[in-house]
């Protein structure tokens, strides 16, 4: 999403870090130095009219948090707020390179939650990316009793049969429309997880969804697309539209649980690993969209991790 990084231009790119505390500040009790963390790049106040309700991502003091000045640095600092609220001690049995995959995971725990997705459901994931790969990891685990993937790479195609999707569809072979129907016996999904950013996902959920059932728009539109739905065909199926929109500190101690018990690993998504002095050259591979899943950046310095 160029548009989305240019928007916050100049900046030290990189979230989802995990490492090694070197320093803590004066009054600083609950962590020290040499812990293993992850830190959340943002972190709600947990007192606001929204933090009460556990809409965090919309706390004011979330939006404006970050880690200073990046994720992709020797070294960063972590303010207060992320520091008490949304930095996690890894356990012994995690790995730096598992510490990167809260966040990731901690959003796909948040979007399982928002579909309220019912033991028995069929689930179709629409973009096979790392999230798209980790929604295909997590399905089961919340009941999904048929999970089919969707996309045009063949490598992440295999990808998600390797992660225990039922089936999987090629877009660019098969109308996924009526594939899922075939599949469904021509109930269509019950849980639709809309990958892409782009407004032809989002429509692709609405036509593979089953009455009844929930679309997922997981991650932001382009800037300059509008979306259209027939407002009818919703009502009368009743199938309901939800945004996920990022994670807050109940998503993480849920995706830390996930990850601690070996369901999400390191092992299962990194493809790629490049230190620090490699960073354009591991966009630029994630960027192909090619042969690479989740793609890491380390510095070590210590035992410093990824």
């Amino acid at each position: 999403m160029p548009w989305y990084i240019e928007n916050k231009a100049p900046l030290v790119l990189g979230h989802e870090p995990s490492g090694e505390i070197v320093r803590t500040g004066i009054n600083v009790d609950f962590f020290k130095a040499g812990n293993r963390v992850f830190i959340h790049h943002h972190a709600p106040c947990m007192n606001c009219v929204f933090c009460r309700r556990g809409d965090y991502v919309q706390c004011s003091q979330w939006r404006r948090s970050g880690i200073i000045p990046g994720g992709i640095s020797e070294y960063l600092r972590i303010p207060e707020g992320i520091l008490k609220n949304d930095t996690l001690k890894l356990s012994d049995s995690m790995s730096y390179e598992d510490g990167t995959l809260v966040e990731p995971t901690a959003c796909v725990v948040k979007s399982f939650r928002r579909s309220a997705i019912k033991k028995g459901d069929t689930v179709l994931v629409i973009g096979l990316g790392v999230m798209g790969i980790l929604h295909i990891l997590l399905a089961p685990h919340y009941g999904a009793e048929k999970v089919i993937g969707a996309d045009m790479n063949d490598f992440r195609l295999d990808k998600a049969m390797e992660a225990g999707a039922s089936a999987v569809i090629n877009v660019d072979k098969e109308s996924i429309q009526e594939t899922i129907m075939s599949m469904t016996n021509g109930k269509g999904a019950d849980i639709v997880i809309a990958g892409p950013n782009s407004v032809e996902a989002v429509h692709n959920g609405f036509q593979c969804a089953a009455p009844g059932g929930t679309v997922v728009m997981f991650t932001p539109l382009r800037p300059d697309e509008a979306l259209t739905l027939n407002a009818n065909d919703m009502y009368f199926k009743d199938i309901r539209l939800v945004p996920a929109y990022s994670c807050g500190p109940d998503d993480t101690r849920e995706a830390f649980g996930l990850i601690d018990q070996g369901i999400v690993s390191a092992e299962k998504l990194v493809t790629h690993r490049y230190n620090i002095e490699e960073t354009a050259k591991a966009y630029r591979k994630v960027a192909s969209a090619g042969e690479s899943l989740k793609v890491l950046i380390t510095f070590e310095n210590g035992g410093g991790g990824p």
